[in-house]
């Protein structure tokens, strides 16, 4: 009984581990990998007139029709998700993930981060 106790639970954590949605620091992030994927900035609009990273298609979080505005989008593309600093871009990866895209990558740190590093 006790075996099948942990091998129950060691399959459990190995599943849920594989479910987990991956991130990525956006400062490691190339210019050339952004170029191959469907960038997605989550941030108000004011915000993403005072700066974004090129080709980035803005979808505000905050907006009531944020599902809607995704449609647009294949879900079968790989996407990166991006906001301010993370908090945002952490929700809508998992509410994409919720809606049926099936590879959504979280640019950890943010707009914030990659100007950051940018303007040294």
């Amino acid at each position: 009984m006790k075996f099948r106790l942990i091998l129950f639970l060691s399959i459990l954590a190995n599943l849920s581990c594989a479910q987990n949605p991956s991130s990525k620091a956006i400062t490691s992030v190339t210019q050339n990998e952004l170029s191959e994927v469907i960038l997605l900035d989550v941030r108000t609009p004011e915000e993403y007139s005072q700066g974004h990273l090129e080709n980035a298609l803005n979808i505000n979080w905050f907006d009531a029709d944020f599902d809607k505005q995704v449609e647009k989008i294949d879900k079968d593309e790989t996407i990166y998700v991006y906001c301010k600093v993370g908090g945002r871009s952490a929700k809508a990866q998992q509410k994409l993930l919720t809606l049926g895209y099936k590879n959504v990558v979280n640019l950890d740190g943010g707009y914030d981060a990659w100007r950051s590093k940018n303007n040294k």
